[in-house]
């Protein structure tokens, strides 16, 4: 069945879905018999896998923005300023420095732009 329903609005779509992540990974079942499965400790060799594919990560985004439109760019600093707690909530300070970092990625990739483009 097609769906008949109206296209909203991209940044009030946006909006919606980034007010239900209550933390920097999503939030949790508020429902009290909801259990977080046991997570045994990262080791050092997994931890050092993460780092690799944080750092190949980045450099994607980076690549991906150098080569996408103004309006990319601009929607990635505006998804980094929407990073804030709600009303009456205390800044965290790994929501802030993911928000510092999202900027510096998309300067990143502006600065890479314009080295191409020279």
């Amino acid at each position: 069945m097609p769906d008949t329903a109206q296209p909203q609005d991209t940044a009030a779509l946006r909006r919606r879905v980034l007010a239900t992540w209550d933390n920097e990974g999503g939030t949790v079942s508020a429902e009290p018999h909801h259990k977080l499965p046991e997570v045994s400790p990262l080791g050092d060799a997994e931890i050092i896998q993460l780092r690799i594919r944080v750092i190949a990560l980045e450099n994607l985004m980076i690549a991906v923005l150098a080569e996408g439109s103004d309006r990319q760019r601009e929607v990635a600093r505006e998804m980094a300023e929407y990073i804030s707690p709600r009303p009456g909530m205390t800044h965290h300070p790994l929501t802030i420095r993911a928000a510092d970092h999202m900027n510096d990625i998309v300067g990143r990739a502006e600065h890479f732009r314009t080295i191409e483009q020279e």
